[in-house]
């Protein structure tokens, strides 16, 4: 990885400093057991609605999320968005694209009909592919009397010239599959189908190794459609176990990493604020593997482990979420490689002056319902989730992926394998 200038490590220990003087977020509560039998959701229509004044809306592409306009008044056009089932997380996805016979201003009111509140910072493009923020003199975002954003306005300039809007930063899955293509170009990477989606879609996975499979890790993302964030830190810590040094032949002559880089391929195609298309979440799916994607997977390991006599040392699962958080498993109880997940935090944190990493391990001694419990308890593979701040800088999110990604393999290159 490229070094970073003095001054921008200064402004992260200035940064992270502040932070730390503030009380640390303490992440989500225990996980509630769910039904993960097919719910019913409610699909988009595909449409383009005519927001009068010359102005039009569309959903009509892979990944949008829009469900009705209204215009309010000369200066206003309301867009609803709506989850695909209920119950389900109040973090609202939303993408769309719009433009306008004449060019004018005006402000867009994000509504979400009492189902959730606004959570992601609204990002532009003119071309559909490359986005950015929305100026901040633009956006607001009001609170309810609970401090919540329930709603959110956007002052955007249409044109005849097509304008995209979304929560993130990429749409749809054709970003993962152009990453992929660029992955399988390495010898010794190869693609393996295991299923296909409830739609129809592969459910590929990526050996990344020259190894015989006696020691292997697991990587996923993208359960949750929306999580960027993840996906990115997930794809800096993987760029670095391809990469053509040292260390990294030698941890691939050694071990092989088996990757899941988009778990949800349906539910990210179809814009959905978190489920599948059989309306559940995935990460609630990893003890009764009701849902193809979860079921698939677990499969694969299971196989994979009674195939090679080997076992699985390693797991990561790469979300998004307000702030950046390690979830681990209860530090008394020993995996393939304990203490392997703290040391691994702890070495990469190190390299960011000022950085104090936001670590949740579970107290739990039994098994839950989430892929980080079902690879620790029933592969015995050392396992975190790694959830990553929504509006974390893209340079930071690469940061800690990369160094995740080169003191993982420092720590398991002096490993002594079978």
């Amino acid at each position: 990885m490229e070094s970073l200038k003095p001054t921008y490590f200064l402004f992260l220990l200035i940064t992270f400093s502040a932070c730390k003087s503030t009380a640390q977020w303490e992440g989500q509560g225990p996980i509630q057991v769910v039904e993960t039998k097919d719910q019913t959701i409610s699909y988009q229509t595909k449409q383009t609605w005519d927001a009068g004044n010359g102005v039009f809306f569309s959903n009509q592409l892979e990944g949008a999320r829009l469900n009705g306009v209204q215009r309010i008044n000369d200066t206003l056009v309301q867009v609803t968005i709506l989850p695909e089932n209920e119950p389900i997380n109040p973090s609202p996805w939303y993408a769309f694209k719009l433009w306008s016979g004449n060019t004018q201003e005006f402000w867009i009111e994000f509504s979400y009909a009492g189902k959730g509140f606004h959570r992601y910072f609204p990002k532009l493009s003119s071309d559909g592919k490359t986005f950015s923020n929305a100026d901040s003199s633009n956006f607001f975002q009001p609170k309810d009397e609970k401090g919540r954003p329930e709603k959110a306005f956007l002052k955007v300039n249409a044109s005849a010239d097509t304008l995209w809007v979304a929560a993130q930063d990429k749409i749809g899955t054709a970003h993962v599959q152009e990453w992929k293509e660029m992955l399988l170009q390495k010898d010794f990477v190869e693609v393996i189908s295991i299923g296909k989606s409830k739609e129809g879609r592969p459910l590929e996975i990526l050996k990344i190794g020259e190894a015989n499979d006696q020691e292997m890790l697991m990587v996923i993302s993208m359960q949750h459609p929306p999580e960027l964030t993840g996906f990115l830190a997930m794809q800096a810590f993987v760029e670095e176990i391809i990469k053509d040094t040292p260390q990294a032949k030698k941890f691939r002559s050694k071990y092989n990493l088996y990757l899941m880089p988009q778990m949800n391929p349906d539910g990210v195609a179809k814009g959905h604020w978190r489920h599948n298309v059989g309306g559940i979440d995935l990460n609630r799916d990893w003890v009764n593997f009701n849902q193809p994607e979860t079921k698939t997977l677990a499969y694969f390991m299971t196989n994979k482990m009674k195939e090679s006599g080997g076992k699985f040392v390693f797991a990561a699962d790469f979300h998004s979420t307000w702030e950046d958080i390690f979830y681990t498993n209860n530090e008394e109880l020993d995996g393939n490689f304990p203490g392997l997940i703290p040391k691994v935090i702890k070495k990469s944190s190190k390299r960011i002056p000022g950085y104090v990493p936001n670590i949740r391990p579970n107290e739990g001694k039994e098994r839950g319902v989430t892929s980080n419990s079902y690879f620790f308890f029933v592969h015995q593979a050392e396992s975190m989730t790694f959830e990553v701040g929504d509006n974390t800088p893209r340079d930071i999110i690469k940061m800690k992926g990369s160094y995740l990604g080169q003191e993982l393999m420092k720590i398991l290159n002096k490993k002594k394998c079978k």
